[in-house]
C-alpha cells in the first residue's frame, strides 16, 4: 500500500506558504527548523552515546564480578572509556593506589592516613558526579525546545492569521474560499512548532530517565566496592 500524506498536508502549496509569508513568519519557520534539526542531531549523539554507556558498563560489570584482582579490572576498565561505572572505578582505584604508597612510606594503619576510606569514597563520588554532568551535557536543550516550539509556532500563527484578515479587509471580500487558505497557511507555523516540540519532548524524557538509571547504579556500585575494600584493605 503507498503511504499517503493526510489530506490537509498533501494540499499545501509549501512554496505558497514561504511566498504568501511576512519576514516575522519566516523568521519563526527557520528557527523552527533550525531547532528541528539540531534536535534530531543532539538526538542521535544522546542515543549512541548512551547506548554505547550501556554496553560498556554491562561488559564492566562481567569483568568486575568475574575478575580476581583489582589491577585486571582497572586494565579493562581504562578500554572502556564510554561506560560511567568504569570512570568511577578508576578513580577509587587511582585513590587506593596512592593510599597504597603512602603505606609503604610510612608506619601505622593505612586507615589512619590521608583520612582512609574517606578519600576513596569523596573520590567515587566526584567521579559520579562528574559521569552525570557529562550524560546530561545539552539534553536540557531538548527540554527547552519541548517546551517553547509550541509556543514560538503559535505566535507565527497568531502573526499569520492578522496578516491574513488584514489582506481580506484591505480587498473587501471575506467569503470562505478567501478566508480559508490564508487561515491555512498561518496554521502550518503550529505545525512546524508541534514538529519541533513533540520528539524533543519525547527524547528529553527518555534520556533523563535513563541518566537516572546510570546514576542509581552509580551509587549502587560505589557502595559495593567501597564494601569491598574495606574487608580486604581497611581491616
Amino acid at each position: 500500500m503507498m503511504f499517503r500524506l493526510p489530506l490537509a498536508l498533501g494540499a499545501m502549496n509549501y512554496l505558497e506558504i514561504i511566498r504568501g509569508a511576512s519576514f516575522i513568519e519566516l523568521a519563526v519557520l527557520t528557527l523552527l527548523m533550525g531547532v528541528s534539526v539540531a534536535s534530531w542531531g543532539l538526538i542521535v549523539m544522546k542515543a549512541t552515546q548512551l547506548s554505547r554507556a550501556r554496553s560498556q558498563s554491562l561488559t564492566f560489570l562481567d569483568t568486575f564480578w568475574k575478575a580476581t584482582r583489582l589491577e585486571g579490572i582497572y586494565q579493562t576498565a581504562q578500554g572502556l572509556e564510554g561506560s560511567p561505572l568504569s570512570k568511577v572505578f578508576c578513580a577509587g582505584y587511582e585513590e587506593l593506589s596512592k593510599l597504597a604508597q603512602a603505606k609503604e612510606g610510612s608506619d601505622g594503619a593505612m586507615s589512619d592516613r590521608l583520612g582512609g576510606i574517606e578519600n576513596v569514597e569523596r573520590a567515587l563520588h566526584r567521579a559520579a558526579t562528574t559521569q552525570i554532568t557529562e550524560l546530561e551535557a545539552r539534553v536540557s536543550f531538548l527540554g527547552t525546545v519541548g517546551a517553547a516550539a509550541p509556543f514560538v509556532g503559535l505566535f507565527g500563527t497568531v502573526i499569520g492569521i492578522l496578516n491574513a484578515f488584514n489582506e481580506i479587509a484591505d480587498k473587501g471580500n471575506a467569503t470562505l474560499s478567501t478566508v480559508a487558505a490564508p487561515v491555512g497557511n498561518a496554521l502550518f507555523a503550529t505545525a512546524a512548532g508541534l514538529f519541533a516540540a513533540i520528539p524533543a519532548v519525547v527524547a528529553y524524557n527518555s534520556f533523563v530517565s535513563r541518566i537516572k538509571i546510570f546514576d542509581t547504579e552509580m551509587s549502587n556500585f560505589s557502595a559495593d566496592f567501597l564494601n569491598i575494600i574495606k574487608r580486604h584493605f581497611f581491616k
